[in-house]
């Protein structure tokens, strides 16, 4: 950023009329510095909300004019143990628990199958982080069926659903080693991991993540930093209102885009919001405002610029379209089939109902792959059945062939 440019950034007590003319000028090309973007969030009230939306939606159409992306997929929950114990979560299981499954290869092949009959090309993968570290249970099991390791087990059903179905895997398993980055992406032409917070008082006594060691934020950054060194293209994203500061949120999403402008491998970011549930440890924490959740989308998406942002259609009320105001680009993944099982208590809008609000708000919705249009042709250049298979998959724009 120029001298003239940081010259030009908010005040520390800006008045609305100096928001309004600074979002003037983002409009004109004006890139915003980290104390900026929290002035946004501290200042951008009732009045200048709307101006801040209006900038962000401006700048959305500046990258993706008039087309809102989602992905028809399958929810695989491969299995929902976990070592680490984070106060939001209600996935998780312990061995014994009730509820506690790793899916078999015949349970995950069916829903495969059961979701390419309705039309979906992504199988999305979700799993505990390391369970067998923690329980000999998944240990055993793991052994039973000749796997040494959750992620060696991940890596054969995703090979078994790129080959037994026409569906692209997409995994988030949680920390991945550059080693295992590299072999997954023999079958996933995309991965996942979210960054949630960068926020080291997350990991204190108390905090949501005080007993989640994969949580650390360097360790995740690491994996996303490693991703970017092979060139996988890469989904990730941040979860507000688990104990983080403003502050901190910006720097969550500076540390995204730091990652990206040197590798420029991360296909897109999740603006999700924290949801209070019966059971969890944080079951009578706030959840962030609807205006709190747009204003977090929309200056994610002036720091972000030309980046992907999605924020989730079942996570919010029954209005979410509103959510295109902030200048998001992408719903995510959208299932036919299976629910939400980090959320089973929020259903995936109906498809022919998300067409209608996303066209009702003047944009076209146009079904992609697990990877991002931008990113297919890198992945077919890598060869292999799984570039035969997004080849096929894909038309000449990289979004999802016509049947």
């Amino acid at each position: 950023m120029s001298v003239e440019a940081i010259k030009r950034q908010l005040p520390e007590d800006p008045s609305a009329a100096d928001l309004v003319a600074f979002l003037g000028d983002v409009r004109d090309g004006q890139l915003i510095s980290r104390q900026s973007a929290i002035q946004l969030f501290l200042h951008s009230g009732e009045e200048t909300l709307p101006e801040l939306l209006l900038t962000a939606s401006y700048l959305k159409e500046q990258y993706r004019p008039e087309i809102i992306t989602y992905s028809r997929k399958v929810f695989i929950p491969l299995t929902n143990l976990c070592r680490d114990y984070c106060n939001y979560c209600t996935y998780r299981r312990d061995p014994g628990q009730p509820g506690a499954l790793t899916m078999s290869p015949d349970q995950v092949l069916e829903v495969a199958k059961q979701g390419e009959k309705l039309g979906c090309t992504e199988a999305l993968f979700s799993l505990g982080d390391k369970p067998e570290a923690l329980f000999p249970e998944m240990r055993d099991l793991l052994h039973k069926r000749g796997y040494r390791s959750t992620l060696h087990y991940l890596e054969a059903m995703c090979e078994l659903v790129l080959r037994e179905t026409s569906l692209l895997p997409h995994s988030n398993p949680g920390l991945m080693s550059a080693s295992w980055i590299e072999r997954l992406r023999a079958t996933n032409p995309s991965l996942g991991l979210m960054i949630e917070s960068t926020s080291p008082q997350l990991m204190e006594k108390g905090g949501a993540h005080d007993n989640a060691p994969d949580k650390i934020p360097a360790l995740r950054l690491k994996t996303i930093e490693d991703a970017g060194k092979l060139g996988v293209p890469f989904t990730t994203g941040i979860l507000i209102g688990i104990g983080e500061t403003l502050a901190e949120r910006v720097d969550s999403l500076l540390a995204i885009q730091r990652l990206h402008q040197q590798y420029g491998h991360i296909q897109e970011v999740i603006i999700q919001n924290f949801r209070a549930k019966p059971d969890i440890p944080m079951a009578n924490s706030p959840e962030p405002a609807a205006d709190d959740h747009l204003r977090t989308i929309a200056v994610a998406r002036l720091l972000l610029r030309d980046m992907n942002i999605q924020a989730p259609p079942n996570l919010t009320d029954v209005h979410y379209e509103r959510l295109l105001q902030g200048g998001i680009d992408d719903w995510g993944g959208v299932s036919p089939l299976t629910p939400d099982y980090i959320n089973p208590e929020a259903p995936w809008p109906h498809l022919l109902d998300l067409k209608r609000r996303t066209e009702a708000a003047g944009q076209q919705l146009r079904q992609r792959l697990p990877v991002y249009p931008e990113f297919v042709s890198g992945v077919i250049d890598r060869g292999g059945l799984l570039a035969g298979r997004l080849l096929a998959a894909s038309d000449e724009h990289g979004y999802v062939r016509a049947a």
